[in-house]
């Protein structure tokens, strides 16, 4: 199995898990992943566990967590049909390597497989968990989806190399510049703005809300996936999902 990667903070104060009981086991997952992906003596022998729950296409489903998918069709931080079948979710910090690994290597891969024909939808939910930096990329993430520019903002922000020049203003708007966002004044405002911190905050609560402690982690159709595993574990279960809610719809066609 291949080794969860994720991406961990400094310790801070833990939110409370706001989601029902079976929370609890979500929250188990992504903390043991945290903890041996920072570990100091932690290998890919002590890691496969995660993967190995993860990678279970029938095991690990909460319905509670399912209800997280917002399927707003006016969201700008989301790709997709508000009606697919299938809703990843990902708590996400554009500071985070890992997170831009899966970005260039793994959601470019789903988006062209599962987006373009109604099967996929992904929500992006801004997780900034490295300092101010990582809050003031999120702002400015948001600030360019006003404009309808998000995913090229985020694949500007996830280009091999970009991190490592930080996230200072002057470089979130060259960012946003090579996005197309139109308006860059508009862009520095609404980044600005208390709408945008809202947002993030409320994004962020639902992350911690969840137990996720480290990024990327992700939520399919309530099926935590912790770290950016391998391109196989996400096709599993977005099959396994989309397999699921075809035979749901199935059974209550047939209640009628």
């Amino acid at each position: 199995m291949p080794t969860p990667q994720m991406s961990s903070p400094k310790p801070s104060v833990r939110k409370p898990l706001l989601y029902g009981t079976g929370v609890v086991l979500t929250a188990a997952l992504f903390g043991y992943a945290s903890y041996r992906a920072t570990a100091p003596d932690h290998s890919a022998s002590d890691s496969s566990y995660v993967a190995e729950v993860t990678a279970d296409p029938d095991a690990g489903v909460y319905p509670e967590l399912a209800k997280l998918a917002r399927r707003d069709p006016g969201d700008k931080l989301a790709q997709g049909r508000a009606d697919a079948p299938v809703v990843l979710i990902e708590y996400a910090d554009f500071r985070c390597g890992y997170c831009g690994q899966f970005a260039r290597d793994t959601e470019s891969a789903l988006v062209k497989k599962y987006v373009g024909n109604g099967t996929l939808r992904i929500e992006w939910r801004n997780f900034p968990i490295f300092g101010a930096e990582s809050e003031a990329a999120a702002r400015a993430a948001w600030a360019a989806g006003q404009q309808g520019r998000f995913w090229q903002f985020h694949a500007a922000a996830y280009a091999e190399g970009v991190k490592e020049k930080g996230f200072g203003k002057a470089r979130l708007r060259a960012l946003a510049r090579q996005a197309g966002v139109a308006d860059l004044d508009r862009f520095a405002r609404d980044a600005d703005s208390a709408a945008a911190s809202a947002a993030v905050s409320k994004d962020q609560e639902q992350g911690y809300g969840i137990g996720a402690t480290s990024t990327p982690s992700f939520l399919i159709n309530g099926r935590p996936i912790a770290g950016a595993q391998s391109l196989e574990v996400f096709t599993q279960a977005i099959g396994a999902a989309a397999d699921r809610a075809a035979n749901t719809k199935d059974a209550k066609g047939a209640d009628k």
